[in-house]
C-alpha cells in the first residue's frame, strides 16, 4: 500500500478514529459504567507527531493504550482483549487493524479473515508509567533523583500525544504532574547545558589552530546540538531521542532565525566561517536566555578568548548566574553534570530504567 503525504492521516488521528468508532462503543456495551482512560502514549513517531507515510511500514497502525483499574484490568482486562479481537472492524480509514507480529517486538498491519490481532492493549496507569519512568507518579510526586534520573525523550513521550478519554483521572493528573521540570530542576538543567557548551566552545578554534580541521569540525557538530537541546530546555520542551531532535528543534520559535547559522556552522570547511556562523548561534540563543528572565541580563556577545585568536560567548557566564538562581541544598551540591541525558547518550543506558536510576543514587 503506498500514500501519498497529501492522503496521508496521522497515526494519532487513526487512533482517536479507533476509539471514538469502534473501541468505545463495544466497551459501552460491554461495561457502561467501566471508568477509564484511553490514549496514545509511549513510544511511537506518531506520539510525537512525527510520522509520515515511512511510518507505516512496522509497529503503525490503529491503535491505543486502554488504561483500567489494578481491579478491573485483573478481572475484565483478559475478556475485552478477546472481545475486541472478534469484533473490532478489519480496517480503520482503510487501515487493517491485523497486526502480524515480525519478531518480538516488531509488528506490521496486514488484512486478515479471522480474529483480530489487535493493538489496543489493556494496561495499569501505576504500572505502565513505572515501566516506562521508573517511577509511578499517579500516587506521588517525583522526587528531585526521580527527575533526574528520568530521560527527556521518555518524558517527551508519556506528556506526548493525546488522551482521548479519561473518566478515572489518574494518567491526566500523572501527565500534569510530568509537564515540566519544576522551576529548581530546570534552572539546575539550564545550568549543566550552558556548562557544556563553555567546556567545549574554545575548541573549534583550538583544533583548527594545530591543524585538526576534521577535530574542529566535530567539535562544532557537538556544539550544534547542544545548543539545540538548550534552546528546547529555554523553551520548556523535551527533547527526543536523536532521530526527532531536529525535527523538535525546528518547532521552536527561535529555529527560523537560528537554524542557518547551524546548517552553515556544519557546513563550513574553514575555521573562519566555522566560527563566524558559531557565534551568531551563541548570540542568538543568549538573547533567547535572556528574554526567560531567569538570571540578571548578561551581554550576548562573542568576545576573544582570552590572548588567543578566536571568540567565543564565554559561556559559563551563563552558568554561573543561573547557578545562583539554584537555591535548593540537594540540587546545589551536586556536580554541574545534570540528568542522565546530559551526561550519557548510549542508547541502551538511557533504554533502561534501573541504570540510570542507579547511578543517580550514588550522587552526592
Amino acid at each position: 500500500m503506498t500514500t501519498s503525504d497529501a492522503e496521508f492521516l496521522s497515526g494519532l488521528a487513526l487512533s482517536r478514529i479507533l476509539y471514538e468508532e469502534a473501541v468505545r462503543p463495544i466497551l459501552t456495551q460491554m461495561y457502561p459504567e467501566l471508568p477509564h482512560a484511553a490514549a496514545l502514549v509511549g513510544a511511537g513517531s506518531e506520539v510525537l507527531g512525527f510520522d509520515t507515510p515511512r511510518s507505516t511500514d512496522h509497529d503503525w497502525g490503529p491503535r491505543l493504550l486502554l488504561f483500567l483499574t489494578p481491579q478491573d484490568a485483573a478481572a475484565h482486562g483478559a475478556r475485552i482483549h478477546r472481545v475486541l479481537a472478534e469484533r473490532l472492524p478489519k480496517q480503520v480509514r482503510g487501515r487493517p487493524t491485523h497486526f502480524r507480529q515480525i519478531n518480538d517486538q516488531v509488528g506490521h498491519m496486514e488484512p486478515t479473515d479471522g480474529p483480530v490481532n489487535h493493538r489496543v492493549l489493556t494496561l495499569e496507569a501505576g504500572s505502565w508509567l513505572t515501566g516506562h519512568l521508573g517511577v509511578d507518579p499517579t500516587s506521588t510526586e517525583p522526587t528531585l533523583g526521580d527527575w533526574l534520573a528520568m530521560p527527556q525523550q521518555h518524558l517527551a513521550e508519556v506528556t506526548g500525544g493525546e488522551v482521548f478519554h479519561d473518566s478515572l483521572g489518574t494518567l491526566t493528573m500523572a501527565r500534569k504532574r510530568l509537564a515540566w521540570y519544576p522551576d529548581q530542576v530546570w534552572r539546575y538543567l539550564l545550568t549543566c547545558q550552558w556548562q557544556r557548551v563553555s567546556q567545549e566552545e574554545a575548541f573549534v578554534g583550538r583544533c583548527a589552530e594545530v591543524g585538526d580541521p576534521l577535530g574542529s569540525a566535530v567539535v562544532a557538530g557537538r556544539l550544534v546540538r547542544d545548543l539545540m537541546r538548550l534552546c528546547l530546555l529555554l523553551e520548556r520542551r523535551y527533547a527526543p531521542y536523536s532521530k526527532w531532535l531536529g525535527s523538535a528543534f525546528q518547532r521552536l520559535p527561535v529555529a527560523e532565525r537560528l537554524t542557518p547559522s547551524l546548517q552553515a556552522a556544519l557546513a563550513a570547511t574553514q575555521y573562519r566561517q566555522r566560527a563566524k556562523h558559531l557565534c551568531d548561534a551563541y548570540e542568538t540563543v543568549a538573547t533567547l536566555h535572556k528574554r526567560t528572565g531567569l538570571t540578571a541580563p548578561l551581554a550576548a556577545t562573542c568576545r576573544p578568548y582570552h590572548g588567543r585568536p578566536y571568540r567565543v560567548l564565554f559561556a559559563e557566564r551563563f552558568a554561573n548566574a543561573l547557578a545562583e538562581t539554584v537555591t535548593d541544598p540537594y540540587l546545589r551540591a551536586l556536580p554541574r553534570i545534570g540528568s542522565v541525558d546530559q551526561w550519557a547518550d548510549n542508547t541502551d543506558f538511557l533504554g533502561s530504567q534501573e541504570l540510570p536510576r542507579a547511578v543517580v543514587e550514588t550522587l552526592p
